[in-house]
């Protein structure tokens, strides 16, 4: 199994392991970025949207319902059981605008210059060559449309993410630190410089810093669960699980944490239209 095969086999294991964590009401910050991406997005009704790793329809319902009946939305992700989530959701709100794919954004497909925007919320990270991701998406935005990829900023569910790393490493030194894919593009600079590397450049960063409370430290524990720790966690043994829980809770409960940041990073590119000087 080459990298890019090993990355998706990865993140489709953790996901669909993760999904019946994912809709959990302490991770409803999924949901709230999601949302916030869209809202940056300044969609139209009308509007042809692709939403990439789309989960449970954090960002691609939003959009349906931002670009209305005459617009169309395509929500695509490996994790067929987060698909189901999302297509559940849209019955539910009468959404008949969006449809689903389980696939790989890397090949979905569509010909060039076929949506008015590209989106990407919490998953350019997973692929070993993210500007090869990029370029892919950005070659399916129309002249004039705009490609969102939203990311996770520095420190990431700190404290509770070193504490759960800690006690991963004390029992499976092996497994340690051996999903923090967003690291690589965490700070403005780092995320421009990857998107310059694929030819976007005309591209608009907001940096916002935030946090999540925890009501109490199994509230941690079901974000870790409902999210790509999930990869982690699914090779432990039961004993070893539970070892590794306990570790990770009794810390928080003596570090009296009692929220976790959730720091972000929105870029919206714009893609120039060359023809737009000379309509009238």
């Amino acid at each position: 199994m080459n990298n890019v095969e090993e990355a998706k086999a990865k993140a489709a294991m953790a996901y669909n392991a993760a999904a019946d964590h994912f809709d959990h009401p302490v991770s409803s910050f999924w949901h709230r970025f999601g949302r916030r991406t869209v809202e940056r997005l300044n969609l139209r009704p009308g509007e042809r949207v692709l939403d990439v790793c789309s989960g449970s329809g954090g960002s691609a319902l939003p959009a349906a319902e931002t670009v209305g009946p005459d617009g169309h939305v395509i929500a695509a992700d490996l994790a067929e059981r987060l698909i189901d989530l999302a297509r559940a959701k849209a019955e539910v709100r009468s959404l008949e605008n969006i449809e689903f794919r389980v696939g790989d954004m890397l090949a979905l497909g569509y010909p060039d210059d076929s949506f008015d925007a590209v989106v990407c919320v919490f998953g350019i990270f997973f692929v070993p060559d993210m500007a090869e991701a990029v370029r892919e998406l950005w070659r399916m935005v129309k002249p004039g449309g705009r490609l969102a990829i939203t990311t996770w900023g520095p420190n990431l569910f700190e404290p509770a993410n070193g504490a759960f790393w800690d006690a991963i490493h004390s029992e499976r030194p092996d497994l340690h630190r051996g999903f923090n894919p967003w690291d690589r593009i965490s700070e403005p600079d780092g995320l421009r410089a990857m998107l310059a590397e694929a030819n976007v450049r005309n591209v608009d960063i907001l940096a916002e810093s935030g946090t999540h409370p925890l009501n109490s430290p199994d509230d941690w524990w079901k974000i870790a669960m409902g999210s790509g720790y999930r990869g982690t966690l699914e090779q432990l043994d039961t004993d070893t699980f539970n070892r590794v829980y306990k570790g990770n809770l009794l810390r928080l409960v003596k570090e009296q944490v009692e929220a976790i940041e959730t720091n972000v990073m929105y870029a919206v590119a714009t893609k120039e239209d060359k023809h737009a000087h000379i309509r009238v």
